[in-house]
């Protein structure tokens, strides 16, 4: 633990940490399309955010404030091996990081990502001084791609301090920590500064590689490697202000990197800790874009107006569901919902998960054969 020498030093980090600040930012719009190393999703990626180019702090206090935020943070970033049954019998299938945000009597809890833990027959985390123990998966969430770990308390000593993205500015300090290419490089400290905020990148859940939600990212140009998934995005004031896990692994591309910020991942993580899931609104309906089917289909077979050229069609409703209850029925094309145009399944989800909350009444835009309505629908957790 920290003695109250270094308290008082790191409170002095937080008052004088950035001298400057950021010199200037250049607003550049830029379509990429690329592939992601997270899952290898091919898509394209469009976005017209800032994207600072410079950091001017003073190098003295940088490499200080650096090497006192990387020894803050450094014991609770951890490794995380995922291991898995195959033809001769329990082998390690995958490696990532882990931050240890918790301890709770004889219970530590870690974050990592669910891509790390994905499929795992058992899960062994790694701690800083090399210690190998056990590990239970509390829960994990693929839209947010999140998972938090437990393990036994004993050879802990340290958590993270968990940051707010409200803190966060383009051209601040950002340092990662994990370890890249596996436990081969443990511990790996990378530098750089955060690039871009409210980044939105789309995620492929059922592996069709069409993106099924979009979540919300910081970009940083601090190396992230295969390894460094699920680590620690650090400030100068060693606080955790993102989650590491993914980068954009093209030719042509170098340093764009991704983490999921506090904000986005501390009310996942309490769910995850408590529940094992992440609750959200459920309607009990699969859905198709309307875009995705030819329109001499949407003409014939739903009798939709040409006009109509967005939504989503209801390709099945699950019995004893709010859909159900409802009265929504095989080929409804959801149009609206609360007033809010739906111009694809991911715009809707997106309104469901951010704007609307189970128990809440909603009220949907159909067109059934051809013929608008209103169906109005209570929503239901999952």
């Amino acid at each position: 633990m920290l003695d109250e020498e270094n308290k008082q030093s790191r409170k002095h980090y937080k008052r004088s940490g950035l001298a400057y600040g950021v010199l200037g930012a250049i607003i550049a719009v830029f379509f990429i399309t690329t592939v992601f190393q997270w899952k290898g999703i091919s898509i394209n990626f469009n976005t017209s955010k800032p994207t600072a180019q410079a950091d001017e702090l003073k190098l003295g206090e940088t490499q200080e404030a650096v090497t006192q935020a990387v020894n803050e943070t450094a014991q609770t970033v951890v490794g995380v091996s995922n291991i898995k049954e195959g033809p001769r019998g329990l082998q390690k299938a995958g490696t990532g990081s882990g931050v240890i945000y918790k301890k709770d009597g004889n219970q530590a809890y870690i974050v990592t990502n669910h891509h790390v833990v994905e499929n795992a027959s058992q899960l062994e985390v790694i701690l800083s001084d090399g210690t190998k123990v056990e590990a239970e998966l509390k829960g994990s969430d693929p839209l947010t791609d999140l998972a938090v770990l437990q393990i036994d308390s004993e050879h802990v000593e340290e958590v993270a301090e968990l940051g707010s993205a409200e803190d966060v500015e383009v051209g601040q300090t950002a340092i990662a920590i994990g370890n890249p290419l596996g436990m081969e490089f443990a511990g790996s400290v990378t530098k750089g500064i955060v690039s871009g905020l409210n980044r939105n990148i789309p995620v492929d859940i059922n592996g069709d590689r069409q993106p099924d939600w979009q979540t919300e990212v910081i970009q940083t140009d601090a190396a992230i490697n295969p390894g460094n998934s699920g680590g620690a995005l650090v400030n100068l004031q060693g606080e955790v202000i993102g989650i590491n896990s993914m980068k954009i692994a093209k030719e042509k591309v170098e340093g764009i990197g991704f983490a999921i910020p506090m904000d986005v991942a501390k009310p996942v993580i309490k769910d995850l800790e408590n529940h094992g899931s992440v609750e959200r609104p459920y309607m009990g309906v699969s859905l198709q874009d309307v875009s995705q089917v030819p329109g001499s289909i949407l003409e014939r077979k739903l009798n939709l107006p040409s006009a109509v050229k967005q939504g989503v069609i209801v390709a099945g409703v699950a019995q004893g569901t709010p859909a159900a209850d409802a009265n929504l029925q095989k080929y409804d094309v959801i149009t609206k919902i609360d007033d809010k145009k739906v111009t694809s399944l991911m715009s809707l989800r997106h309104y469901l998960y951010t704007e609307a909350k189970a128990g809440e009444q909603v009220e949907l835009t159909v067109y059934r054969n051809g013929e608008p309505m209103k169906v109005s629908l209570e929503l239901s957790s999952q």
